[in-house]
């Protein structure tokens, strides 16, 4: 596969990360679309293992998702900027502390977005107790599992 269809592929699992975050866009189905892409193209073992792995993990995470409570954003009055600051947190929390940052990370940019927002620490902790039980755990599942998927496939993209 050439560079300019890895950037392609690339392009793509970007896409489907920031889909993640709005709703109504299938974003792990982006994800795991450029994925499939990438191993139809790249033949190798390596890469039918990340597109096995890939495909575990989402099913996973839509199992996961399906036991959770369904989204609500407008009840938590979720707007496009709690999900930028959101997602940009959950990308440094996945960067900082590899896998397991992205947890914290997601949280702590709500928490900096209504703190920002309202300005006072227990109204934006009560804004992120909100905005998580109507719907955040599902956006977070989600986002987790493409994070998982596009860092192994750029990890077997580097070292493979």
């Amino acid at each position: 596969m050439g560079a300019w269809e890895l950037l392609l592929v690339g392009v793509v699992l970007l896409l489907g990360l920031c889909g993640v975050l709005v709703p109504g866009v299938p974003g792990s189905w982006l994800v795991w679309a450029g994925v499939a892409w990438w191993a139809l193209e790249d033949t190798s073992g390596l890469a039918w293992f990340v597109l096995v792995g890939a495909t575990v993990v989402m099913l996973l995470s839509q199992a996961v998702r399906w036991m959770l409570p369904p989204r609500r954003p407008r009840e938590s009055g979720a707007t496009p900027r709690m999900a930028v600051f959101a997602g940009v947190g959950a990308l440094l929390g996945f960067g900082l502390i590899p896998v397991i940052g992205a947890i914290p990370g997601f949280m702590a940019g709500i928490y900096l977005s209504e703190r920002l927002r309202l300005g006072r620490h227990r109204e934006a902790r009560a804004a992120l107790r909100t905005a998580m039980r109507s719907g955040g755990w599902s956006v977070l599942t989600e986002l987790f599992a493409c994070l998982l998927v596009t860092m192994t496939w750029l990890c077997a993209v580097i070292w493979g």
